[in-house]
Formats: structure tokens, C-alpha cells, sequence
């Protein structure tokens, strides 16, 4: 396996494979990792990611727990709240961190430093040949790879691949700080019960600026500020300008400025996410504006999901066929939480004032009646083709089971089977399927036996980046799995 670029994407990547046992080179064209924040938001499911790769622990001092996101009218007031605040953990982990991107990094590169299977070449630049990827003086061939090399990726230039542009782009300043002290926020007359905006990622929807108030780890904090018609982007990231668009939040508190940058918030995704034994991941396939929060949690769900197909593939238990299924899983998802992006984006950067008061309105009235979602987590969609069973294909439940540690803590990495009973199936010898009965001396909090019951369902079949496969028999299951993985292709080889 080859991996192109060495950011949280490539990195993720290399450690999921690098635990699976698998030889993988990881190239990346600098030599150390980029100093300055980019990324600043993970959600429960990366947190479940990094548990499974056993680096949660090391990770959590370098994050910051905190409890969703708020948007304001332009009176100030609540219009959209999609908090935590005293709400349940079905996943384990809290919905929302945000942290350092330069730590994380650090972290995952420490990660797969674990594995000896896996060789980091750092300081060249990689080009795609074929099967081969030429890095500096040396040819390297593998039979897939995988493009994680952002935005602008060459390798999906150097294929031709081109970028459906979803029609939103939007001029932002970004402007990183630590700050000696909390943020002062106007009062905020309806405030929900708990919530603290301290802890919230807080978009101000104000036509006379837009603005975003993001609490980072530690002393970290950002803003973003939307640029208006006319403005220059040099001239906004002036000190004199930097000082006026952030003062009024400090209210005189000491602070020191990490980094000032122009953005513009695209909306794109790639029209081919493979091609031969190319894969594209990360913002090499997609581009997501920053509204939720999403966009390297996208990258980090291609990683995980490819990953663990890769991983059939290469040990012979799979036909390549199943790597197909990569794209039709991960586009409708990244499509959906887009599309939820663009249309907040478009709200949010409203600058005619009648036109905020209307929208103003019309959110706090979805809020009262319960139209809209309890919390950003809750837009990942399903899988609703692919490698799943019909019906199936949403993020599975991790309570804490037994001895008080977490579900995945119990299981080995790999495929689960949940079931009422134990089972003989020829497939969990094969693949090394985990299988646990779900009775009342292990499921100790119910919550396996109520998604059981809620889905009438003897058994769940959990995938490795713990998607459900499918609910129903446990026979039924493994026989509908089996055939998914053992195609014709491969049963010729057999």
C-alpha cells in the first residue's frame, strides 16, 4: 500500500492499515508537520476511531470537550441550537472536540511509528505512475493507493479527475488566537438551560458581519469573519483591522495572535473517487464548507471505511469488487452533510437585513416545532448501498458493557456479531468474526438488547468502522455477507 500526503487523513490511514499488518509507505512532500492550525473540530465517531486504533488516551489531553453548536440572529438571539448539554453519549464520546491540528498530527504520526510495517518518506514529492508512485530517486509499486493530498491534490489533477462545484463559495477571514481569558458574549436572551456559550462553537448571524466564535483547546480560540462585498483581502488581515473585528469580544483580555488567513468556503466533490488502483480521500475528493464542522471528519469516515475493505482485499478474503463499494457509500453521505452546509452557509452569510429578520423567524419556528436536528451529529445519513444489508447501514450504539469498559474495548478489531444466541457459521472462522451473546451478565445498561428489540432483530452485524452491516438472523446475515465478499472473481480463484 502506498498512502500520498501525511495529513490526519494520510496519517489515519496509515495506522489503520499499519495495524491491520499490512506493508504500507506513507510519502509526504514536507518534512515535518504544518505548525499552524487548520482543522479545529472532531465528532464522537472520530474520537470511536481513535479508541480503535488505541490512541483516544494519548489524544484526549490535546482536546477540548465542548458541547455543539449555536447560531444568533441579528438581535443576538437564539435561532438554531444544536447542543449536548446534558443529553446522553449513545457513541461512547461526547459529539464535539475541537483541538490543535499541529498536535493531532504529531499524535498520528507518533501512531503509526508503532507499526514496523509501516515506512514514512517525508521531504519528496510523489507522482503517480500506473501502479507505481515515483517519490524523489525512488519507484515504489503497490498494488492500491490512496491520494490524501488535499485540495489541490496532484494526483487527482495528474488522472484528469475533475470537481463538480456545488455552487457556493464565500470569502472568510480566519483569524487564530490565544487568549488570557474567556470570551465575552452579549447577553443572549434565550439561552437553553445548560448551555454555555463558552463551550459552543457560536455563529453569529449578523448581516452587518457574519461572524464564527470557535472555543479551541486551551487558551485556543477562533474566529471567522465574513468578508463583505468590496472588501480586500489584503487589507482586512491588517493588524489595525484584526484588533477592530476581534476587540469587542475580548473586552481588554491579553491575547496573541497565531495566525491570520483568507479562506474561501467551497462546496465540491470529485466526479471519480477511484481509478484503477488510485483511490482519492479526504479534501482530495470533496470539499465541505465549515458550518458543521465536517470537513476532516469526511476525510477521516473515507479512511476508516476504505481502509478495513482494503484490508479484506489484500488477504485474499474479498474480491477487488468490494472496493467499488467505497464511493457509493461515502459520496450520498458527504452530499448530504454539503448540502446541509451550503444551506446553512447561505443563511448565515444573509447581509439584507429584512431578509435576516425573515429567516430569523422562520429557524426559531422549526426549532419550536421540532423540525430541526437535536445535535450536527445527527446529519450523517446512513450507508444505504454498498457493503450493507438492506435497512441497515447507520452508526451502531457503544454502551458500556460488563466490566464497565466501552463496547469496542471488549471486541477485537475487526467484524461483530451481536446475537441472542451463539452461532456456527462457516464465515466467522474465515474472516475472524468477533461474536458475543447478548444476554443480561454482559449487556449490563439494556441498550443492546433495546437496539435489538427496536429492529425486532435476533442479531446485528457490525462492520470494522462499526457501520451496521445488517440486523435480522445471525445466519441470514453471515450467509448475505459471505456472498458480498466471495464473488464470482474470487470464487474462480478458490
Amino acid at each position: 500500500m502506498i498512502i500520498i500526503g501525511c495529513g490526519p487523513v494520510g496519517a489515519t490511514a496509515a495506522n489503520l492499515l499499519g495495524q491491520a499488518g499490512h506493508a504500507v509507505a506513507i510519502v509526504d512532500q514536507f518534512t515535518d508537520v504544518f505548525t499552524l492550525p487548520r482543522a479545529v473540530h472532531i465528532d464522537h465517531e472520530m474520537m470511536r476511531l481513535f479508541q480503535n486504533l488505541g490512541l483516544a488516551e494519548s489524544l484526549l489531553p490535546h482536546m477540548r470537550e465542548t458541547q455543539g453548536h449555536m447560531h444568533l440572529g441579528a438581535d443576538g438571539d437564539v435561532i438554531r441550537y444544536m447542543g449536548s448539554a446534558g443529553k446522553p453519549r449513545p457513541y461512547g464520546w461526547a459529539n464535539d472536540y475541537f483541538f490543535y491540528q499541529p498536535e493531532l498530527e504529531a499524535a498520528l504520526r507518533d501512531g503509526f511509528r508503532r507499526f514496523g510495517n509501516v515506512e514514512f518518506i517525508q521531504g519528496v514529492r510523489a507522482t503517480v505512475e500506473g501502479d507505481e508512485v515515483i517519490a524523489g530517486n525512488r519507484r515504489l509499486r503497490a498494488r492500491y493507493i490512496i491520494a490524501c493530498d488535499g485540495a489541490r491534490s496532484p494526483t487527482r489533477e495528474g488522472l484528469g479527475i475533475e470537481l463538480e462545484d456545488l455552487l457556493f463559495e464565500e470569502a472568510w477571514l480566519v483569524v487564530d488566537a490565544n487568549v488570557d481569558g474567556p470570551i465575552s458574549f452579549p447577553a443572549i436572551p434565550s439561552l437553553p438551560a445548560g448551555a454555555d456559550p463558552q463551550q459552543l462553537s457560536v455563529m453569529t448571524c449578523d448581516p452587518r458581519r457574519p461572524a464564527t466564535i470557535v472555543p479551541g483547546r486551551g487558551a485556543h480560540r477562533r474566529w471567522e469573519f465574513m468578508l463583505l462585498p468590496g472588501e480586500s483581502e489584503t487589507a482586512i488581515v491588517e493588524p489595525a483591522s484584526i484588533e477592530g473585528l476581534i476587540g469587542p469580544w475580548l473586552q481588554g483580555c491579553a491575547y496573541e495572535i497565531v495566525r491570520t488567513a483568507t479562506y474561501r468556503f467551497n462546496a465540491r466533490v470529485a466526479k471519480q473517487w477511484r481509478q484503477g488502483p488510485v483511490f482519492l480521500a479526504g479534501d482530495a475528493a470533496h470539499q465541505t464548507p465549515p458550518f458543521f464542522g465536517q470537513g476532516m471528519c469526511h476525510g477521516l469516515r473515507d479512511a476508516a471505511n476504505l481502509s478495513f475493505k482494503l484490508d479484506l482485499v489484500l488477504r485474499g478474503l474479498a474480491g477487488d469488487s468490494v472496493l467499488d463499494t467505497y464511493q457509493p457509500e461515502r459520496e450520498p453521505q458527504v452530499r448530504h452533510v454539503i448540502g446541509a452546509a451550503v444551506a446553512a452557509g447561505r443563511y448565515i452569510c444573509e447581509l439584507d437585513p429584512a431578509k435576516a429578520s425573515e429567516r430569523d423567524e422562520t429557524l426559531r419556528r422549526r426549532q419550536r416545532e421540532g423540525q430541526d436536528i437535536a445535535t450536527a451529529a445527527d446529519l450523517i445519513a446512513p450507508y444505504a448501498q454498498g457493503l450493507v444489508a438492506p435497512g441497515a447501514g447507520e452508526r451502531f450504539v457503544q454502551p458500556r458493557v460488563a466490566d464497565g469498559r466501552l463496547l469496542d474495548d471488549i471486541m477485537p478489531r475487526g467484524f461483530v456479531l451481536l446475537s441472542r444466541r451463539a452461532v456456527e457459521h462457516p464465515l466467522i472462522g474465515q474472516l475472524g468474526i468477533a461474536q458475543q451473546v447478548v444476554d443480561a451478565a454482559f449487556d449490563t445498561t439494556g441498550a443492546l438488547g433495546d437496539a435489538l428489540d427496536r429492529h425486532q432483530a435476533e442479531a446485528v452485524l457490525l462492520r470494522p468502522d462499526r457501520y451496521v452491516y445488517g440486523w435480522g438472523t445471525a445466519d441470514h446475515l453471515l450467509d448475505l455477507l459471505s456472498a458480498q465478499l466471495a464473488p464470482q472473481e474470487l470464487r474462480l480463484h478458490a
